[in-house]
């Protein structure tokens, strides 16, 4: 009996060995298929580290063509023919499974006793027919994606309403809302977050013409300038306060910040982003009240937050030259530099510099320039002279201070003191750099480097203005190219979120706290290898795009409740706890997915399919000038793109389509009787020869 319980006992400690050895963990891989072996039910794919991959399949496995947010099944992938014999597991890998075909695979990776297995669940595939045919670059795909996130805000903070008014938003709309769209214990009503969601609902109007977004939009803005908007003494400045609660028996205006180490200041980037929806909607109606709030709160920074040192510090009698905008201002003194900030005192950051560009700044450009042919233009023309000094000045600034000197690091510098010395100090961030930021950089200086392109070939000044694009490329490029190596996942498709700078861990990246994604930095990554791929024709930037929008189309919507998912994991599953389980929020409101919606789309049929001359390369945008605005030209340049991609093809007005005319600076001439209608505009899409 006892050599019974000895031999048993032995089994039992064998099992436990062997078990220990024994490793299995859930993985997803992206890659291209570079090979096929129905009969051995594998395929191997090549991931973006240039690595191989050999998966293998099941009865299990499905293959899924990648959904939109409409959820429609697109699987219309034709049978191939059938062989005798043939088992319905070869029969699918065949159908399914071409070479170089882009694919990504969610199963289960094991390993035992030195040998490792990869087994799919599922297989998603890219494509409808062919697997050049990327789903998310067909004509409707970013049309759809809009359509549905725009619905669902609406339908979720104003339930059947389908008209607007400023009375909606100021008992309905709320900054938080959860997962599936209801309004959480923290009714705060938000600024900026109002403003994004203007932003959203413009751009949404802009790329379908669907009415119901513009009558939201006008109902939104009418409630941002009405409630938040705070005018000087003598009406040349305005500032925007934070937001608003309604208490139980009063309502209360939060003047300062409520945002962690924002809280008690008026930080910049609050101010920049309560200018991201009043841009975007002046650009569709020509409002002339929101344009003046924008020319109140743009003389704001520059006199209350740009920094105006001495050219000569040892004279103090030497010129005041500009040096960059401060990040907060104490709301007692209306100065940056106050022991009342704490740790934000003198301080500049990415946000205090960069975000001038893609919130407001070249929206407004685009909106002012060519300048009306009608009227007073002297006023507009020393506004639009400001906004183009301002999109130089911080274009300038982030070449000259943000790439780190050691050229071992990938990452640019964030956050700096008054002389522009790089501060590794600060609260959250340390010595961090944030990936979403760095492709931020790339994206918007290309965009600059393409208007300074085209500038060039019309100033007088040609040579300087071809001598900067030349720089703001080649640090953009320099950047994409690094996220591409450290900041993108090589493995499994995605950005990732913080990094250490300097890595102390012996390994080539270091997590400041997880591995995790998230959503508006995915955002900056596409559009930056998009419109990089315009400007260098150079196919790593497409492959690169392709793979980043095959993640967020993926593992970002949110097809249960029309949304985004804020975060997930480093192999696409869902983050929903805490902070991470709300659909609108301080971090996220109707913004950043609108935005790559609007954009995204305008960069694929301009750029991927335009260069290839396919015939769906044309887009259409719409506008709708206030009947008021009292202009007589239109400004329809979508965005900043490189001279000859795009041209006007046609422009008409109204149910009737009465055609009007087109120039070659995207210049349309309106008369009276045509305003307050809905204007049509098509876009021609061709790479220069």
């Amino acid at each position: 009996m006892a050599e019974t319980y000895v031999a048993e006992a032995n089994v039992a400690e064998a099992n436990v060995a062997e078990a220990i050895d024994y490793f299995a963990h859930n993985l997803t891989f992206m890659g291209n298929i570079v090979s096929v072996d129905p009969a051995k039910y594998t395929f191997t794919i090549q991931l973006p580290n240039d690595q191989k991959q050999l998966i293998h399949v099941g009865v299990a496995t499905e293959f899924k063509i990648i959904k939109n947010l409409d959820n429609l099944d697109l699987d219309r992938v034709p049978d191939p023919e059938r062989r005798e014999g043939e088992n319905p597991l070869s029969f699918s890998i065949r159908k399914y499974l071409k070479l170089n075909c882009l694919i990504v695979t969610n199963g289960v990776y094991q390993h035992h006793k030195g040998d490792s297995r990869y087994q799919a669940l599922t297989v998603h595939l890219m494509y409808l027919e062919k697997p050049e045919n990327y789903r998310f670059e067909e004509t409707h795909w970013w049309l759809t994606q809009i359509s549905r996130l725009a619905d669902q805000w609406l339908d979720q903070l104003f339930d059947d309403r389908r008209d607007y008014t400023i009375a909606d938003f100021v008992q309905l709309y709320t900054t938080n809302l959860n997962i599936i769209g209801l309004p959480t214990d923290n009714s705060i009503q938000e600024t900026a977050t109002l403003s994004r969601l203007i932003y959203g609902l413009s751009s949404a109007f802009l790329l379908t013409g669907v009415e119901r977004y513009l009558e939201a939009a006008r109902a939104g803005v009418r409630f941002q300038r009405e409630t938040f908007r705070h005018l000087s003494h003598d009406g040349q400045y305005c500032f925007w306060a934070f937001g608003r609660k309604r208490l139980q028996y009063s309502t209360q205006i939060y003047e300062t910040s409520l945002s962690g180490d924002d809280a008690n200041t008026i930080p910049l980037y609050e101010q920049i982003y309560a200018l991201a929806g009043l841009t975007q909607y002046y650009r569709i109606t020509l409002d002339p009240q929101v344009l003046k709030d924008i020319q109140r709160t743009v003389a704001a920074f520059n006199d209350f937050y740009l920094h105006k040192k001495r050219k000569d510090p040892q004279n103090p009698n030497a010129e005041l030259v500009p040096d960059g905008y401060f990040s907060h201002l104490d709301y007692a003194t209306m100065k940056p530099d106050v022991d009342a900030l704490g740790i934000n005192k003198a301080k500049k950051n990415w946000n205090s510099v960069g975000d001038h560009l893609p919130a407001y700044l070249i929206n407004l450009i685009l909106a002012l320039e060519p300048l009306p042919q009608n009227g007073e233009t002297q006023q507009l023309q020393q506004f639009l002279t400001t906004c183009k000094w301002m999109l130089e000045h911080t274009s300038d600034l982030i070449c000259q201070h943000f790439p780190d000197p050691d050229p071992t690091i990938p990452f640019v510098n964030e956050r700096f003191t008054a002389d522009w010395t790089p501060d590794h100090s600060y609260s959250w961030q340390q010595n961090r750099g944030i990936v979403g930021h760095n492709l931020k950089i790339a994206w918007n200086l290309t965009r600059v480097a393409n208007y300074f392109q085209t500038l060039a070939a019309s100033e007088s000044d040609g040579e300087k203005y071809r001598e900067k694009a030349k720089n703001y490329l080649k640090l953009a490029n320099k950047l994409a190219d690094s996220m591409a190596v450290v900041g993108l996942d090589r493995v499994r498709g995605g950005c990732f979120d913080a990094l250490e700078r300097q890595p102390q861990n012996g390994m080539p990246l270091e997590f400041a706290w997880s591995s995790t994604k998230d959503f508006w930095q995915q955002e900056q990554g596409i559009l930056a290898y998009l419109i990089l791929y315009g400007a260098t024709h150079m196919q790593k930037h497409k492959d690169l795009a392709r793979q980043m929008m095959a993640f967020w189309n993926l593992f970002f919507l949110d097809r249960d409740h029309n949304g985004i998912h804020f975060r997930v994991s480093d192999d696409g599953i869902p983050i929903t706890t805490g902070e991470y389980g709300v659909k609108g929020g301080h971090a996220v409101s109707g913004y950043h997915a609108f935005e790559l919606n609007f954009l995204a789309h305008l960069y694929i049929r301009t750029f991927v399919r335009g260069s290839d001359k396919q015939n769906d390369a044309d887009f259409v945008l719409y506008f709708k000038p206030d009947k008021d605005c009292g202009q007589s030209t239109l400004n329809v340049l979508p965005d900043f793109f490189p001279p000859g991609f795009l041209s006007l093809k046609k422009a008409s007005i109204g149910d009737a389509h009465q055609t009007v005319e087109v120039s070659e600076d995207f210049q349309i001439p309106l008369s009276p009787a045509q305003l307050g209608r809905t204007i049509y505009v098509e876009f021609e899409s061709r790479r220069p020869e």
